[in-house]
């Protein structure tokens, strides 16, 4: 998957990178920031993702599309089309401009909105990945933890950095008897979790 990365992609992926690297060190407003998982969270989402079993995938929290070119290699390898959710209007902008860029509008759905208010049609997900704002973990948890198949992978970003804030998610999640889960100190730290 890795060595298919075309250079459109590629390009895409360093102009995020650059742009993230400047937000982290300007005063850029929080909202306004990338705030995107940096390339070894990436590639590890990717490997588990296009193990998981049959079913649907979903992300919370695209931004500018980042973890989603990421994802969308494990997509096209399994040939399904990842529903990625944002509200913000100029991180969809961004989101989309990504994803013409890269070419990889046929593995990705971009869903516009409150997410809250759509992931709970959901059925069957096999993989989902979280990163939003942190005080929405614990409600997504709760919608999705029990849509999950055997097998599948619920993973959560920032369960080091900001460890205290979703403390109460990271300790439901663990005291859960339908899931097997751990912090994968990756990145800022993965909180990864198996249905049994």
């Amino acid at each position: 998957m890795f060595s298919e990365i075309t250079p459109t992609m590629l390009a895409r992926m360093k102009y995020l990178e650059d742009l993230d690297r400047k937000d982290r060190a300007d005063d850029t407003p929080r909202m306004q920031r990338l705030r995107q998982v940096p390339p070894e969270t990436g590639r590890l989402l990717t490997l588990i993702a296009v193990n998981t079993p049959a079913g649907e995938w979903v992300e919370i929290g695209t931004s500018a599309g980042y973890s989603t070119l990421w994802l969308s290699l494990a997509a096209k390898a399994r040939e399904i089309r990842l529903k990625t959710h944002e509200l913000l209007p100029e991180k969809i902008r961004l989101a989309r401009e990504t994803f013409d860029a890269a070419g990889i509008g046929e593995y990705v759905e971009l869903i516009e909105g409150d997410a809250l208010a759509n992931i709970g049609g959901y059925e069957n997900v096999s993989f989902c990945f979280l990163d939003t704002e942190k005080d929405l973990y614990e409600k997504c948890w709760d919608i999705l933890s029990g849509k999950m198949v055997t097998g599948g992978i619920f993973a959560a970003d920032n369960a080091i950095n900001h460890y205290d804030t979703i403390k109460q998610t990271i300790d439901k999640a663990q005291a859960d008897p339908r899931f097997d889960c751990t912090i994968v100190p990756v990145g800022h730290g993965v909180l990864v979790c198996r249905r049994k």
